[in-house]
């Protein structure tokens, strides 16, 4: 069973299409996420993770509440408003509060 001329060409451009539509996402949510960094005026040093698992909070708070706003309040001033605190405490992470202390200090440098 041979293929065609043009089923090969039909499977190389749907590979094709396929890794082209796969890269980029990713690379997209790390410069939407760097971006997002510098915006909410972080001063301190850029960490994905770190970045990531600080939001992730935020998005987590927005879950459980379905506030629209509260998710730009937890994340604004680069983490560090009372909204923060208040979502932590909701998501019961004050066991981890120094950690995440040590977190917002090394990417907003307050």
């Amino acid at each position: 069973m041979h293929l065609s001329s043009l089923q090969l060409a039909c499977a190389a451009l749907a590979a094709l299409a396929l890794s082209a539509a796969a890269a980029p996402p990713a690379q997209t949510q790390h410069h939407v996420a760097r971006r997002s960094f510098f915006n909410l005026q972080c001063k301190g040093v850029y960490d994905a993770a770190i970045f990531a698992r600080l939001d992730r909070i935020c998005d987590d708070c927005y879950t459980l509440f379905r506030e629209p706003q509260l998710y730009s309040l937890c994340r604004a001033k680069c983490f560090t408003t009372p909204y923060f605190k208040g979502c932590m405490e909701s998501l019961y992470l004050l066991d981890e509060e120094e950690q995440i202390d040590q977190m917002i200090d090394f990417v907003g440098k307050r």
